[in-house]
């Protein structure tokens, strides 16, 4: 429970001073770069400092100056601030729209273009997918969990249809990576951090071009995401 104090003091600390300094930085500057690096390094540090070691494998598979939609599966809440920070340059997020209500991180969210959604808003979220559009087409990468929440058991669940919508109309490719090590760290339900490793694999880009529906291109994303699971969490029929 230790660690899980210290890391929420931390980011209490760290996202309210970044957002004092950056937010009038980036009015004077009118770049968010400077805002966008520091919060990055503040949430990997965050998890680093209560014991979280990170294995990254993969960053030589595909070309990092590329734009992509980054799309990872999810199996616990220290995903995020180990997965994003990875990104090879900057990235926008989809992000829940209760996450907007929070004073400071909702303005630094807004001004480093993260897209908020609302999933139980049909209008809404196709709003949502056209202002993402226009995020990538302007150079900054998207990063999704398409399962749109935490797998309790590590195991993939069934993936939402709006990220890969979202490919198949914007043409850009997917990247999937794979998360592990996280469901045994924080699982889904409690509090409790444990230390250990977590791995991040970055797979090959899936190009949408190349399949000839979004069912396809879901399934080539799925198999992806799934290859790089330790066996006990694979898809059974992915495992015979």
């Amino acid at each position: 429970m230790i660690r899980s104090l210290v890391l929420v003091v931390f980011y209490l600390v760290a996202v309210p001073t970044i957002g004092m300094v950056g937010i009038p930085w980036t009015f004077l500057t009118g770049s968010v770069e400077w805002m966008y690096r520091t919060a990055m390094r503040a949430t990997f540090f965050g998890v680093r400092l209560i014991g979280v070691r990170v294995e990254v494998i993969g960053l030589d598979s595909f070309d990092r100056a590329g734009t992509y939609i980054y799309m990872c599966n999810h199996v616990s809440n220290l995903d995020p601030p180990i997965v994003v920070p990875l990104i090879p340059r900057r990235t926008s997020v989809l992000v829940k729209k209760e996450v907007f209500r929070i004073p400071i991180l909702s303005r630094a969210m807004t001004m480093a273009r993260f897209v908020p959604v609302d999933r139980a808003n049909r209008d809404a979220a196709i709003a949502s997918i056209q202002r993402a559009t226009d995020v990538m087409r302007s150079g900054i990468n998207l990063t999704v969990f398409p399962e749109g929440t935490r797998s309790a058991e590590g195991r993939l669940l069934p993936f939402k249809k709006g990220p890969f919508h979202l490919a198949m109309e914007s043409g850009m490719p997917v990247l999937p990576m794979t998360i592990y090590g996280t469901e045994t760290m924080l699982p889904r339900g409690e509090w409790k951090i444990r230390k250990g490793t977590a791995t991040v694999v970055f797979h090959p880009p899936c190009f949408p071009g190349d399949y000839g529906s979004r069912e396809e291109l879901t399934e080539a994303v799925r198999r992806a995401i799934d290859s790089s699971l330790p066996p006990h969490l694979r898809d059974p029929a992915s495992v015979r």
